[in-house]
């Protein structure tokens, strides 16, 4: 037997990326397959309750670009200072994302058994560094997608910065 046994970090490093390899072979081409999409079901129901509501859930309510239909996704919020942003880990091909610009902004956001009208206003790829920081550490789940930690340097965030849309959550009258 060549080399020592393996440490607890080398176990534990081992099992974090075949974690992160089995989130992303749930969302072949970047899309949920299946099972992630009854997950995610289960997330719209959980994140917009008013009792069983993670702390930094909420289900976005947008209108398809093609079909008009209402749709829900669940997504986490992140807040940087005195604002709130919504981020897309699975970058601009998402459909929320395509269905938010097509919409031109407009969506509802529910959150602890409310709904609230918001306008989503697109960050700029300069400014997106500190917020996906910010998410990354708010929602965990999503560090397989952009394959970096909230540890990240200033110059990784930058790098990824483009692939992932950002949007700046503000309400709107009714």
């Amino acid at each position: 037997m060549t080399g020592g046994p393996v440490g607890v970090r080398g176990v534990s490093g081992v099992v974090t990326r075949g974690l992160a390899a089995l989130k992303r072979a749930m969302y072949p081409g970047s899309r949920p397959g299946a099972a992630m999409r009854l997950i995610n079901q289960l997330d719209v129901l959980t994140y917009g309750s008013r009792r069983l509501s993670p702390r930094h859930g909420a289900v976005l309510k947008v209108a398809g670009r093609r079909s008009g239909d209402t749709t829900s996704v669940p997504v986490v919020v992140t807040a940087l200072r005195d604002a709130e942003f919504l981020v897309s880990m699975l970058g601009p091909e998402a459909n929320w994302v395509r269905n938010v610009r097509a919409a031109g902004g407009r969506a509802t956001l529910r959150r602890v058994g409310r709904e609230t009208p918001i306008l989503l206003e697109e960050v700029p790829v300069e400014h997106r560094a500190e917020i996906l920081r910010r998410y990354l550490t708010a929602a965990p789940g999503a560090r397989p997608h952009l394959r970096v930690g909230p540890a990240a340097s200033p110059a990784e965030l930058r790098r990824i910065a483009p692939r992932h849309p950002v949007f700046r959550i503000r309400e709107r009258p009714a």
